[in-house]
């Protein structure tokens, strides 16, 4: 049974993402602002967190920026900004996906499968892949960039492990935001642009210069295979 925790000021919408997520066999922990959820986080142990942005004494960016620092378990946003920057925001600092509030219960349950679904289908890939000097292990979810263990969030490994398992591949934003979510939802292709800048923050010698994500101007990106 996967364990959600959803982290929200608001109480009718904790109550009724709850009773949804229950109805679905998930086992569900809350919180009402950032500070309470590092404390249920640290407890409890979630598979997934469901993240407010707008919450007080401790908001959603501050929390994951916290968290962060403990553990890469997925980030879904839950947000009534409209603004895109605010979006980019929490993906910058490592939440993996958002949905903009209001949100149907058909549409989040979706988004949470699909999150789920990218961890725990790694027996379905190559148990490690071998790339120039960067190394993916599937099983662990662990990278190695030239043996030193870099630490990447969910959405940030399942990004790198797609584009390494067919180097010289230009995939469009698009595709990679499929790879993401399954379908691309209501989803925003600049998603795909801000986990890829962080990547390159990770494993790039030379991030401004990268030498392994390339970008295909007008196009996307590919995996260097020289």
């Amino acid at each position: 049974m996967k364990t959600i925790l959803i982290v929200d000021d608001n109480a009718s919408i904790r109550t009724l993402v709850r009773d949804y997520l229950s109805e679905q066999g998930m086992r569900v922990v809350t919180a009402d602002n950032g500070q309470n959820a590092l404390y249920a986080a640290r407890r409890e142990k979630p598979n997934l967190i469901l993240l407010d942005i707008m919450m007080p004494e401790m908001d959603g960016y501050q929390f994951i920026t916290a968290f962060r620092k403990e553990s890469n378990a997925p980030i879904i946003l839950l947000t009534a900004k409209l603004e895109e920057t605010d979006k980019v925001l929490g993906l910058e600092l490592g939440a993996d996906d958002y949905i903009t509030k209001p949100f149907g219960m058909r549409e989040l349950l979706a988004r949470i499968r699909a999150v789920l679904r990218r961890i725990g289908s790694d027996s379905f890939q190559p148990a490690t892949l071998k790339v120039a000097d960067i190394t993916l292990d599937h099983d662990t979810r662990q990278v190695r960039v030239d043996g030193e263990s870099v630490t990447l969030t969910p959405s940030e490994f399942d990004l790198l492990a797609a584009l390494m398992t067919s180097p010289g591949r230009v995939y469009s934003r698009a595709d990679l935001l499929i790879k993401l979510q399954g379908t691309t939802f209501e989803g925003v292709e600049r998603t795909i642009d801000v986990h890829i800048r962080n990547l390159r923050t990770k494993i790039e010698p030379d991030p401004a210069n990268p030498r392994y994500i390339e970008t295909v101007f007008g196009v996307g990106y590919r995996f260097s295979d020289t």
